[in-house]
C-alpha cells in the first residue's frame, strides 16, 4: 500500500477515505513551509476544488522544487477549463469519484513508468506520464488533459481499433453523460496539434480509431 500526501488548503482529504484501502494518509496545507517540510510519500494529491489560484501556485512550487512523485489533482468539473499541462500534474480525477475509481487511479499511478515510448513510431512520439506532457520529434504538444489521456491510451494500445463508445468509456469514464461526438472532436483537435503527423491517428471506417505506427489512415 502507498503513503499518500494530501495537499489541501483546509487540511482535508478531498477523496473518499483511503485508509480503508490500506493506504497511509498525511495531510498538509498550501503554505510554503508545509510544502518544504512535507513528509515522505509515494503519491501526492493536490486539492484543486475550492482554490484554483492557490492550487496552481502550489503546482508551480512543486515543479520548481523538482518533485518526482506522481501528482494527482482533484478537480471539480467547473474547474477543469482552468487547468492545463503547465500545472505539471501526472493525472487528475473529478471531485466525487467513487472509491473504486480512486483506487484504480492510484494503482495506475503507483505502477506507471515515468516515460512511455512507442518504439515503432518513426515520428518519435514520447509520452511522459511523470510530467503529463507529450512530444513528437522533440516538439512539445500543447494538450488538454483529455487530449493527453486519449493520446496516451491509444499509444498504449497501438494498432488496436477502438470504437467511439470504448474510448468514451476508457478515457472519459462510465459516469460521463456526453455523446460519442465528444470523441470525434478530441480526435480532430489531436490531429491538428500533431500537424504533419496527423495520420498517426488512423480512422477505421464505420468502426472507430487506432494509433497507427505506420502513420497510415483508412479514411
Amino acid at each position: 500500500m502507498a503513503t499518500i500526501l494530501c495537499i489541501s488548503p483546509e487540511r482535508e482529504n478531498p477523496l473518499p477515505p483511503l485508509e480503508v484501502l490500506g493506504h497511509s494518509i498525511e495531510i498538509i496545507d498550501f503554505e510554503p513551509q508545509s510544502l518544504a517540510s512535507a513528509p515522505r510519500h509515494d503519491i501526492a494529491i493536490l486539492d484543486c476544488r475550492g482554490n484554483l489560484v492557490g492550487a496552481r501556485s502550489v503546482a508551480r512550487i512543486l515543479q520548481a522544487a523538482g518533485w518526482q512523485k506522481p501528482l494527482l489533482m482533484v478537480v471539480s468539473e467547473a474547474g477543469l477549463p482552468a487547468v492545463s499541462v503547465e500545472w505539471g500534474a501526472t493525472s487528475f480525477i473529478l471531485d466525487g469519484a467513487s472509491l473504486a475509481e480512486v483506487d484504480a487511479r492510484l494503482r495506475m499511478l503507483s505502477d506507471a513508468k515515468p516515460v512511455i515510448r512507442q518504439g515503432e513510431i518513426t515520428t518519435g512520439l514520447v509520452i511522459d506520464v511523470s510530467t503529463f506532457t507529450a512530444k513528437i520529434n522533440g516538439r512539445a504538444l500543447d494538450l488538454t488533459f483529455k487530449e493527453f489521456e486519449l493520446l496516451r491510451y491509444l499509444n498504449e494500445n497501438p494498432r488496436q481499433v477502438f470504437s467511439r463508445e470504448q474510448l468514451l468509456s476508457e478515457v472519459w469514464g462510465y459516469d460521463y453523460f456526453g455523446g460519442t461526438r465528444t470523441v470525434d472532436v478530441h480526435i480532430r483537435r489531436l490531429r491538428a496539434k500533431l500537424g504533419e503527423h496527423e495520420g498517426l491517428i488512423g480512422t477505421v471506417r464505420n468502426v472507430g480509431y487506432r494509433l497507427d505506427p505506420s502513420l497510415g489512415s483508412e479514411d
